[in-house]
């Protein structure tokens, strides 16, 4: 059987029984599901089969699982990367439960809702992306796609699938790796009393073990490593973890690194390092929000790395766990985002729709080595309520405290570990006396400079000529990594989306100019970086 997006879904957390549910569900715009889609790319994109881009309020999915008696024996549960936005759950007209938030993967325990032989598996998503509560990114309110506003993702949008899991099962675990001492600190919830178990290696030979028995529902252990192996940009290096606790066995991986901002200046394991970074906005022609492939996913970590890029702002949207994989493979560092463009930061009961979201992102993705900063929130303005932001940082902190993070990215800061701005200018002359006496240490945004947008845009005055495009992106970033109070600059974008035409790339992924132009200009040593 062809199922597309047949790989697991996520590689840090993988368990040898499980079954991919993607592939053709029963579809509808209301309970007659009178549609055939293919799952998971979502409505609006060609690949479900279905295209259609206009509003819908409510979208219905049905399909058929096979289950054998030898898996009811456990815990059987059932996972979606993420649906948008509400999503209402049944097992044999049997309601599983419900999800709020577009954006972060949830699970449901179905065990004593399924029987032996077939079951119907049915959801109700439902979606209003005029809603100024549901965060809801780039995706666009109007019927059509405008400025730097896109296509809607409606519905299921990342894989679903079965996991098969014995009654006693670790639920989830936290790694913090301790490159000084050798050494990986594990903390896990499990359920059950049975002794938990963790062993490293390397390049496939062992390195490390350890065990421990839980307390209330908890395992703290330190894991000592008999090799050090730091993640290094560029090349990454990752061990590989397997847990054990009782039957249950878990396959993950970690990094081995320390990431630090000291005095203005970001340190990786110790030494400086500038951050090139590039937008992305996770868009693709033919899936919107949804990668084609895996493959796909890798490819944007590798045209970044390709143009001279070591990292990326992953852009208003919270990306796939297999793309944080490949970040985490390749030495791509990553400032994670939540897409809270669509909410109005000055209703005080945003934090009553953004906070548990933003946690369940935070939750997911934070053992991920290549992530090196949160930044929960873009452009805000002064008519936010500070107290939000204050809020959510303070969260921010409490559930990470070994990251920085980016109140709100660009403009009007709260609190803050990083006073970061967007400057589009285009003027190379203007650009540089702007930060000739400025301590800014984070361009977040910059360039976006327009080239072959025809029927799109992209900022300022597009260049006459390939030799004035050069010219003008080589000035913007010698500006930015001469000034030696800077420790990072973000390019506005990896690719062209939709009407947005400023990427490095096109939207189909070919490049505008020779990718080592780029490469050149970027990894030019920076005025911060140590010798």
């Amino acid at each position: 059987m062809n199922i597309p997006r047949p790989e697991h879904p996520n590689p840090q957390w993988r368990r040898d029984r499980w079954l991919n549910l993607n592939g053709t569900w029963q579809f509808g715009l209301d309970e007659n599901l009178d549609r055939k889609i293919t799952v998971p790319f979502c409505p609006e994109s060609e690949l479900s089969g279905i295209g259609r881009k206009d509003f819908m309020s409510d979208v219905y999915y049905q399909r058929e699982i096979d289950i054998v008696p030898e898996q009811l024996g456990g815990c059987v549960m059932l996972h979606f990367g993420a649906a948008d936005y509400f999503t209402t759950v049944y097992v044999n007209s049997k309601e599983a439960g419900q999800h709020e938030g577009g954006y972060t993967s949830f699970a449901f325990d179905i065990t004593q809702l399924l029987v032996p032989g077939k079951n119907i598996l049915r959801v109700h998503c439902e979606d209003d992306t005029r809603n100024r509560l549901y965060p809801s990114g780039k995706q666009s309110e109007k019927p059509e796609s405008y400025g730097c506003l896109y296509t809607r993702t409606t519905g299921i949008w990342q894989t679903v699938w079965l996991e098969f899991l014995p009654a006693a099962h670790i639920i989830s675990a936290v790694y913090q790796p301790d490159p000084e001492n050798s050494c990986l600190h594990i903390e896990a919830q499990v359920t059950g009393q049975e002794n938990f178990a963790a062993k490293a290696f390397w390049q496939g030979k062992e390195v490390g073990q350890a065990t421990a028995q839980p307390s209330g529902g908890f395992v703290r252990l330190a894991l000592p490593l008999a090799e050090t192996h730091l993640w290094q940009l560029g090349t990454g290096g990752l061990y590989d973890l397997e847990l054990s606790f009782g039957q249950d066995f878990v396959r993950s991986y970690f990094g081995l690194r320390s990431a630090q901002l000291i005095d203005s200046k970001f340190l990786l394991n110790g030494k400086s390092v500038y951050q090139r970074l590039v937008l992305d906005q996770g868009f693709y022609p033919d899936g919107i929000y949804t990668a084609p492939s895996k493959e796909a996913l890798e490819q944007d970590v590798l045209l970044g790395l390709a143009a001279g890029f070591n990292g990326a702002r992953l852009h208003e949207k919270v990306f796939e766990p297999l793309t944080l994989y490949y970040a985490d493979l390749h030495g791509y560092l990553i400032w994670a985002e939540f897409p809270d463009w669509g909410t109005d930061r000055s209703d005080p009961l945003l934090l009553h729709k953004f906070l548990p979201q933003w946690i369940e992102a935070m939750q997911r993705d934070r053992n991920h080595p290549s992530i090196i900063g949160w930044c929960p929130l873009n452009e805000t303005d002064d008519k936010q309520l500070p107290s939000n932001l204050s809020v959510v940082y303070d969260v921010t902190k409490a559930l990470d405290p070994t990251r920085p993070c980016i109140d709100t990215s660009g403009y009007v800061h709260v609190k803050t570990d990083v006073l970061d701005e967007h400057n589009y200018e285009q003027d190379p002359v203007k650009f540089s006396a702007a930060y000739a006496n400025s301590t800014c240490p984070f361009v977040s945004e910059y360039g976006g400079i327009a080239w072959n947008a025809e029927g799109g845009w992209g900022y300022g005055d597009a260049p006459k000529s390939e030799e004035e495009y050069k010219a003008r992106y080589t000035s913007l970033t010698n500006t930015l990594l001469d000034n030696p109070n800077m420790f990072a600059f973000c390019y506005t974008q990896l690719t062209d989306v939709e009407q947005e035409k400023n990427g490095v790339y096109d939207y189909n992924r070919n490049p505008k100019f020779d990718p080592n132009f780029y490469y050149k200009v970027n990894t030019r040593k920076a005025a911060i970086e140590e010798n």
